[in-house]
């Protein structure tokens, strides 16, 4: 697809949405508040105070929009203020009557998405809040200070992790179906690994988002030794610090599981991952020219001795 046939794409899905959720409407939610209005009134609701200034940031609205719908909600007896020299620096806060119109907005969108989500089946709703958190984060980037957890994959997952990295790597490297080919047996190889006390595999999950993966098994011909596999880390979540947290839990993981040292195979053009190796001790012990997934590369081994 072309840049035109995304930006149709998207003008298509603006056109659709904006009709779904009701904003051609004269007031939301059936409400008599505009849709500037009803998010002025959410955001003072929910921070309990602030000022125009802040507002206006949250909004991304400009200062003499935002005074006007300021004055407008304090005539309409929504909002009071503290006194000041002007309303866009005074302290912002709702009435017992714009309590009310808040409680009341807030539980008529919850209504609508109640209505939006009700109808679909389970895989629907996962489907359509995946794909709003995805929207979200690519193009707003990551919500600060959210939660990474580290934890095993859920079912369905393993599917994504393979079908995400070849993808992936295919955009960023120019890897062919060569590489998804040799993951999905990658991951096949993990699954058959027999002993589950020695191997692990972590999804690292920010804020509710599948962000990246790795794993760790025996290497073959040596059960003392572990072989960290697949560091992934998706696009949107890169430069939190996700790949170093999966690394340093299979650190931890190898040592508690009694192994005395842990290889990985890389290539040297993976630049991030290798800083994240050597952030983390491994050393480069071999590397080899090779041609595979239709590139030229050059493999490297790193190693990291844990006795």
């Amino acid at each position: 697809m072309t840049i035109s046939d995304d930006i149709a794409a998207m003008r298509a899905f603006n056109r659709f949405y904006t009709r779904i959720i009701g904003l051609l409407e004269e007031g939301m939610h059936h409400s008599p508040y505009a849709l500037s209005e009803a998010r002025v009134v959410h955001e003072i609701g929910k921070r309990n105070a602030t000022t125009a200034s802040e507002l206006c940031e949250a909004l991304a609205m400009d200062r003499g929009q935002m005074s006007r719908l300021v004055w407008r909600l304090s005539d309409l007896g929504l909002l009071a203020s503290l006194p000041g020299a002007d309303k866009r620096s005074n302290t912002l806060a709702l009435t017992p009557q714009g309590d009310t119109v808040y409680s009341d907005l807030n539980a008529a969108s919850d209504t609508d998405a109640e209505n939006l989500l009700t109808p679909l089946d389970p895989l629907g709703r996962i489907d359509l809040v995946t794909a709003m958190r995805r929207i979200e984060a690519i193009l707003a980037g990551p919500a600060p200070g959210g939660t990474l957890t580290l934890r095993p994959p859920r079912i369905g997952e393993i599917g994504q992790l393979i079908a995400r990295q070849g993808l992936l790597y295919h955009l960023e490297q120019g890897w062919n179906r060569e590489f998804e080919l040799l993951i999905t047996r990658i991951y096949a190889e993990f699954d058959a690994a027999p002993d589950p006390a020695t191997k692990a595999l972590w999804v690292a999950d920010y804020a509710g988002e599948l962000a990246g993966s790795i794993f760790v098994l025996p290497a073959p011909d040596d059960e003392r030794t572990a072989q960290l596999r697949m560091l992934y880390v998706e696009p949107a979540f890169r430069g939190l610090g996700i790949g170093r947290a999966l690394v340093d839990e299979v650190v931890r993981f190898s040592r508690a599981a009694g192994y005395r040292r842990i290889i990985l195979w890389t290539q040297d053009c993976l630049a991030p991952a290798r800083r994240i190796y050597l952030g983390a001790g491994f050393e480069l012990i071999e590397e080899e020219k090779h041609h595979s997934f239709g590139a030229d590369l050059n493999g490297q081994y790193w190693a990291l001795d844990l006795q």
